[in-house]
């Protein structure tokens, strides 16, 4: 009998079973932020997610967390979904749960055909409340509000304003949605987020990702298949071409319809001065010349041209520096810049480089580094060719200050929102230049990220590659994340001793480093 109920019942001590939830699911339930955006693949088991830590929210004790829940979804059948999942998880958790009560929401009258689900905690004293739909008004309620598809909830900004209320007293929102549109009030959210202009916090499980991080292996579980590789990218394939032409907002967290200019030309021209953009182009065979012959004539341009900008700059205030890097294509932008009292960001000048060699380009970065006033940090395109000057700059002014910057899409995604968002509240001001427009101009929104898409022709007639847009972008980078403030004080180098003795009558300049004041001290 014994061994027939081995047979039966298999031991299972020693296999190996996956946690409850997926790596990308237990990323969003450790996140503790008051307001917290989820951006996702369709599928992808976030709402199974979060009715697990909404459980264990309802059933905890107010002192150690407690709150009630508030789920609204879109539609019955989803908010259905999400009250069996929150029973289901009860059950596992073992907490004490009464069955779920149907009614309707009677806040409003205008409301009350609006179907709720509730569970009870009866130990902790706080219910999950899951609607149908977004009430007019949540008057007077407090704990954790859940908007499901929020892409899709009417008015998202009246919901926002509602959802301010749960922060102000310890409550918690939570936003999980695919997108529906890049104008889409949910996408505005969050670029806003992303640009600083709200606190929050974002995750972002594109289907691919989640599939990576065994969502496909949990269907095979649940329908007992064998994975496999094979079978794995057969799953991911069928479903993309499903969704056909849609996968894009569907599945990979890329907003359609983001094809206009990134920013306007009327806001551009509203954050110029008359600051200069000073431009060398480098005549062909150039780098085929001696080292001092190019040296000289560069260094003649800084000191004529460049040196006079830098004298006007103002000591008290923190400098940055951003650079795209080019050679023989494109251009190299340099956009030095301070950060005033108002926190702005004002580029005295733009330098623009065409054809100038490696050695010239590190020559060009380090005179302008050193003259800037309390030099805290400078972002480097570090692609491509790029890499060695980005290096040589890291290790002239250290790794803290000089950042080799290699952009992905997903360095734009992040970085460009707080870009845009200064040239909206007036916080950057560049030198007014039909190119430094262009350039910006050129910006678009490509699978939902700002970038720059295509090769344009400047005035002088080269090519130009939205060059100054990323510079700038790397500038604005640099003023965010600052390192240790780069100045220095000189001092009287005749301080002490016999080193106040002058020493005349020889043929070292007295500002010789060598020339050592001391000739009477012996």
């Amino acid at each position: 009998m014994t061994e027939n109920a081995r047979q039966l019942v298999p031991n299972t001590a020693a296999a190996d079973v996956p946690a409850a939830l997926m790596p990308y699911q237990q990323r969003w339930i450790a996140d503790t932020a008051n307001l917290k955006v989820m951006e996702k693949g369709r599928r992808t088991g976030i709402t199974w997610a979060e009715a697990a830590d909404d459980v264990l929210i309802a059933a905890s004790a107010k002192g150690a967390g407690g709150q009630n829940v508030y789920y609204l979804g879109t539609d019955k059948e989803m908010t259905e979904e999400y009250i069996q999942a929150c029973a289901m998880w009860a059950k596992a958790f073992n907490y004490a749960a009464g069955l779920v009560e149907e009614g309707f929401w009677d806040e409003e009258e205008d409301d009350k055909h609006i179907k709720t689900f509730t569970i009870r905690f009866p130990e902790s004293g706080f219910k999950i409340t899951a609607l149908a739909s977004r009430p007019r008004k949540l008057r007077g309620r407090q704990g954790v509000l859940v908007g499901d598809e929020a892409a899709f909830v009417d008015d998202l900004q009246e919901l926002l304003k509602a959802a301010v209320a749960f922060l102000v007293w310890g409550g918690k929102v939570r936003l999980i949605s695919t997108h529906d549109g890049h104008d889409n009030a949910f996408n505005e959210l969050i670029e806003e987020i992303r640009a600083g202009g709200r606190r929050g916090s974002i995750h972002r499980v594109p289907f691919r990702e989640a599939v990576e991080e065994g969502l496909y292996r949990r269907v095979c579980m649940r329908l007992g298949k064998t994975w496999s590789q094979e079978a794995e990218e057969e799953f991911i394939a069928e479903v993309y071409g499903t969704y056909g032409d849609a996968a894009a907002e569907e599945l990979d967290c890329i907003p359609s319809q983001g094809s206009g200019a990134w920013l306007s030309a009327a806001l551009i021209e509203a954050r110029m001065t008359d600051a200069p953009v000073l431009r060398y182009t480098c005549p062909k065979g150039f780098e085929q010349q001696s080292d001092h012959v190019r040296w000289e004539a560069v260094q003649t341009w800084l000191d004529d041209d460049v040196g006079p900008h830098l004298d006007k700059l103002d000591p008290d205030l923190q400098s940055v520096y951003g650079q795209d890097f080019g050679r023989s294509g494109d251009l190299s932008v340099m956009v030095p810049a301070q950060i005033t009292q108002t926190l702005k960001r004002k580029a005295p000048f733009i330098l623009e480089l065409r054809n100038m060699p490696h050695r010239q380009q590190e020559q060009v970065a380090k005179y302008v580094i050193h003259r800037l006033p309390r030099f805290v940090k400078a972002a480097v395109d570090a692609r491509g060719n790029g890499h060695a000057l980005a290096e040589f700059l890291a290790q002239e002014f250290g790794y803290s200050r000089v950042e080799l910057v290699m952009a992905t899409e997903g360095w734009y995604r992040e970085h460009m929102p707080p870009v845009k968002k200064a040239f909206e509240d007036d916080t950057i001001s560049l030198p007014r230049d039909k190119d430094t427009m262009a350039d910006l101009r050129v910006v678009r929104v490509i699978k939902g990220v700002a970038r720059v898409p295509e090769r344009t022709t400047g005035r002088d007639g080269g090519q130009r590659h939205g060059d100054s847009a990323i510079a700038v972008a790397l500038m604005y980078y640099a003023s965010r994340h600052p390192g240790a403030e780069m100045d220095w004080t000189p001092v009287p180098r005749s301080v002490r001793g016999f080193d106040s003795v002058a020493s005349h009558g020889h043929e070292r300049p007295e500002d010789d480093e060598f020339n050592l004041p001391e000739p009477q001290a012996w």
